[in-house]
């Protein structure tokens, strides 16, 4: 399939409406951005992070979503079903693939990691929502069934799962809390999706009840990354926190990773504010009810966007450092994952109806709860 430029159309333009947000973007800001996350992909349907740059499953798919909210929905079909061509026969996919111009995707990182497997779930799910695509659905189901089965090959007994596995098959002896909380969301899509297509999977509801109970209950179980503003607020993003918990983990984090008119650290120990955190953040704040926050956190990052081509900077930094390097936009680059989680915040704040399903979770299935063998569980 041979994509053209984006052009005008009624849905398009109807989408730039919903998503636009005052004081952070217009209808023609939205548009622009659209087009350019859509001039990057290839006509295979990959979504390389930048022309000449690499491309991951994980943020193939955000960037996926967001062409789903802007009413594009070939190219997002597309884009899934390059997936499903490029997975590998245990369910896997690579960790990342080089963004070759003839649209050849030879593997520059065979790690297979859990998380970038498991977000097939939510990005089908979400296009499912969006279209009411059945025969999607259908075809889309065994590529699901097989990612759901590698990941939870390497799930351990408490209910986390490890991060990896490598091409002479050793796994990973760690569980990431970041990529668990994204695992979280992509079973419970998997289940829906499941459900939708008539095929029960006890086994995936006991695993999706083991994991939750894990996040909330068990930061024994995962790797101390605390210092990772992910860490920080991915329970949330990932519906495993609600409640009372999601907003004393948020209010715990917030001075460390938040800097005023400038939006989110990745790490709390670097000057470094990033767009892709940033609008995650925001996400994670509208999932909780804090809407005000959530726009003012997209308003903060706007200093990274690129008007010329609508395109975001993945991040910058603030000040000087030890060194003397002055305060630059860093890395170099402007990639489609950044402007796609931008898009799904918006879509998310203007309440589109897949973006509040997949992220807000109300409707997704929980699994199935289990008991603790533990004596004592420490809430997140």
């Amino acid at each position: 399939m041979t994509f053209g430029p984006v052009t005008e159309s009624g849905e398009l333009a109807a989408a730039a409406e919903l998503l636009a947000c005052e004081g952070v973007l217009n209808a023609e800001q939205v548009r622009t951005t659209v087009a350019g996350i859509a001039a990057l992909q290839r006509p295979d349907g990959a979504i390389p992070w930048f022309h000449g740059g690499h491309l991951d499953p994980w943020d193939h798919i955000e960037a996926a979503m967001a062409l789903d909210v802007a009413a594009l929905p070939d190219r997002a079909l597309a884009a899934y079903r390059w997936l499903a061509a490029s997975q590998n026969s245990d369910g896997s996919w690579y960790a990342a693939y080089a963004d070759a111009p003839a649209g050849v995707s030879e593997p520059t990182n065979r790690l297979c990691e859990t998380n970038f497997s498991a977000y097939l779930a939510v990005g089908v799910w979400h296009h499912w929502l969006a279209t009411g695509d059945e025969d999607f659905l259908a075809e889309m189901w065994p590529p699901v069934r097989r990612a759901m089965d590698f990941v939870l090959s390497l799930q351990s007994p408490g209910g986390e799962i490890v991060w990896c596995r490598d091409e002479q098959g050793r796994e990973a002896d760690e569980a990431l809390l970041t990529g668990c909380s994204s695992m979280y969301q992509a079973l419970r899509c998997a289940l829906a999706i499941a459900e939708r297509v008539g095929s029960g999977r006890p086994d995936w509801e006991l695993a999706c009840g083991r994991l939750g109970h894990a996040l909330a209950a068990h930061p024994e179980r995962f790797a101390d990354k605390g210092t990772y503003s992910m860490d920080w607020y991915y329970p949330v993003l990932g519906t495993a926190l609600r409640g009372q918990a999601a907003e004393r983990r948020i209010a715990a984090g917030w001075d460390a990773f938040v800097v005023r008119d400038l939006g989110v650290r990745c790490v709390s120990t670097n000057p470094w504010v990033t767009g892709g955190e940033t609008c995650e953040l925001a996400l994670a704040l509208w999932a909780i009810g804090d809407a005000e926050r959530a726009r003012m956190l997209l308003r903060d990052i706007q200093h990274l966007r690129d008007d010329a081509d609508g395109m975001y900077w993945t991040g910058r930094v603030y000040e000087a450092d030890d060194e003397g390097h002055r305060p630059a936009i860093w890395p170099r680059e402007k990639t489609a994952w950044t402007a796609g989680a931008l898009l799904l915040a918006l879509a998310a704040l203007a309440e589109e109806k897949a973006t509040v399903a997949v992220f807000g979770g109300d409707g997704l299935p929980e699994g199935m709860l289990v008991a603790c063998s533990v004596a004592e569980c420490v809430a997140v």
